[in-house]
């Protein structure tokens, strides 16, 4: 199946310049707009020309360190709240094999096993995404009432499952995706082969 895609997965960002100056061109116009003016009111407090400022906030400019302290000095803030995302941490977790934290959720009282295989909470992204492996064994029980917020992708690893979603079926074997809205009723409705390992990975905004 062809698919245009907005994203190039393998793409490389742009130089570390670009992204600093994209990073001060947010942070610039969220200090603005908490100010509550506009871009030619901030132009007549700083003698910067409007197309200047909009080349900024858009980040298509790399703008100097007086330019940057005319602006500090006009919206009230220090000059290095223009850098905050820029210097904002960047998360990676590593679980090693085994090492997964199991967690309760709505299906363990089915006897299903959850392992949460990494956790990283409030980020630039905006979303959060919970990746777990999900084991079912002959103590499982069947459960198709799961429900709640996000986008879910199932990637089934071992086993086979017929898997509902809302008023559909699907048969799961090993290496099949399903990708759906959460909001939905779903889950395993028949454990054909067992034991069963899929990955869940959910995603929602931060709230």
């Amino acid at each position: 199946m062809n698919a245009t895609l907005r994203q190039n997965p393998h793409s490389i960002s742009d130089a570390r310049e670009k992204v600093l100056e994209v990073a001060i061109g947010r942070e610039v116009r969220a200090h603005r707009k908490q100010k509550g003016i506009t871009v030619a009111e901030l132009s007549a407090q700083t003698d910067l020309s409007i197309g200047m400022l909009s080349k900024i906030e858009n980040g298509n400019t790399s703008p100097s360190l007086t330019t940057l302290q005319t602006l500090a000095n006009a919206l009230s803030v220090p000059l290095t709240s223009f850098f905050r995302q820029y210097e904002e941490r960047r998360e990676a977790v590593h679980t090693k094999a085994g090492e997964g934290v199991e967690i309760d959720r709505e299906g363990t009282r089915a006897g299903h096993q959850y392992n949460l295989l990494g956790h990283i909470g409030a980020n630039s992204s905006g979303v959060i995404v919970e990746p777990y492996l999900i084991t079912l064994t002959e103590e499982s029980d069947t459960f198709e009432a799961f429900q709640h917020s996000g986008i879910e992708t199932i990637y089934m690893l071992e086993g086979e499952v017929e898997y509902r979603h809302s008023n559909r079926t699907f048969n799961l074997q090993p290496g099949d995706t399903l990708f759906f809205d959460a909001d939905a009723p779903h889950g395993p409705e028949k454990l054909v082969k067992l034991p069963a390992k899929y990955l869940s990975i959910i995603g929602y905004p931060q709230s």
